[in-house]
């Protein structure tokens, strides 16, 4: 049976499915036990689950993923909350140093999946409103990946656990409760690498990932009933390792690219995308690759100024135009 269910309420049912299915996954992070975590994600888990699969933990995260690469090492399929994913800079280096390399170094698997809520549209201030994926995306061996929707984010979260190596799995807490849709059945499970075409159009590619994906529709529609401007929207959910065959077709099929995304524009992930683009595709393009991203400053705790430092409908639909017209 069909029902309307929020991006949160999906997210709660792939966690229980992993810990209902596989009694080697457990979830440790600050306050999701008694408490039920800061968005009430794992509300009414610890009843359910008991405390030996629901660990409180103090507030240390670096504790939490050292203790996860080792419960991993060991045999189990640790999933780390993140209270809010701005707190991961803490992990770095276990992260970066050890669990991403040690498949490569000696073959040893490391299946935990560190997770928690990203990005603005809730008007937390600078500790608590980052994406974080260029902090992370050149290090070989971490898999990143970013659900746009109800049902991805359910079967992303089945694919993250599933993976055999650390997966970052950033989740939009702007999302959680504003976003609805009609789902039926349970979702397979979406593995890391894996883009999907939102909609279709021939006269512009616009890539972009995350919260970005509903403004990028929305723009796409806007341009569409406006001015006649055909968008193609590719959410590529992953981020590493990234979908180039779903790239490489979107941009041969229209020849104008945007690339859209909510971290910082110096540095963030469309601009490996973009040089992608124009080393691989370079005889398909019409106009130049084009990149609307995050003003180059700390998020804003005011909800005016976050507003203006993130792209909205409003420059997406600017850019669509010009490009359309190049």
């Amino acid at each position: 049976m069909a029902e309307t269910i929020t991006y949160l309420e999906s997210l709660q049912r792939g966690l229980k499915q992993v810990l209902r299915e596989d009694p080697s996954t457990f979830i440790m992070g600050e306050d999701i036990g008694a408490y039920g975590g800061a968005f009430k994600l794992t509300d009414g888990f610890l009843d359910e689950f008991g405390e030996d699969r629901i660990i409180d933990s103090p507030i240390v995260e670096t504790g939490l993923v050292g203790a996860a690469i080792g419960a991993g090492m060991a045999g189990f399929k640790p999933i780390v909350e993140m209270q809010f994913i701005d707190f991961i800079s803490c992990t770095f280096n276990q992260l970066t140093n050890f669990a991403a390399t040690c498949h490569f170094r000696w073959g040893q698997n490391v299946p935990i999946v560190v997770r928690g809520p990203s990005g603005g549209g809730v008007h937390a201030g600078p500790f608590h409103s980052q994406m974080v994926e260029s902090f992370f995306l050149n290090t070989p061996g971490l898999k990143i990946v970013v659900p746009a929707t109800v049902s991805d984010v359910h079967g992303m979260l089945l694919g993250a656990v599933a993976d055999p190596n650390p997966v970052l799995f950033l989740e939009q807490k702007g999302l959680y409760r504003t976003l609805k849709e009609e789902v039926q059945g349970t979702p397979e499970p979406i593995a890391p690498g894996r883009a999907r075409i939102h909609r279709p159009g021939d006269r512009i590619s616009i890539i972009t990932w995350g919260a970005m994906l509903h403004r990028c529709a929305a723009a796409a529609e806007t341009a569409q009933r406006e001015d006649g401007i055909s968008c193609e929207v590719l959410d590529l959910r992953s981020l590493c390792p990234l979908d180039l065959e779903a790239i490489r077709e979107t941009v041969a099929k229209t020849g104008k690219v945007l690339v859209i995304h909510e971290d910082n524009l110096t540095g963030g992930a469309g601009s490996e995308i973009a040089a992608r683009i124009v080393e691989d595709c370079f005889e398909d393009l019409d106009a130049p690759v084009r990149r609307i991203a995050a003003l180059d400053v700390p998020i804003p705790y005011a909800g005016a100024l976050e507003d203006a430092s993130l792209p909205d409908e409003k420059r997406i639909l600017e850019e669509i135009r010009q490009l359309s017209a190049w």
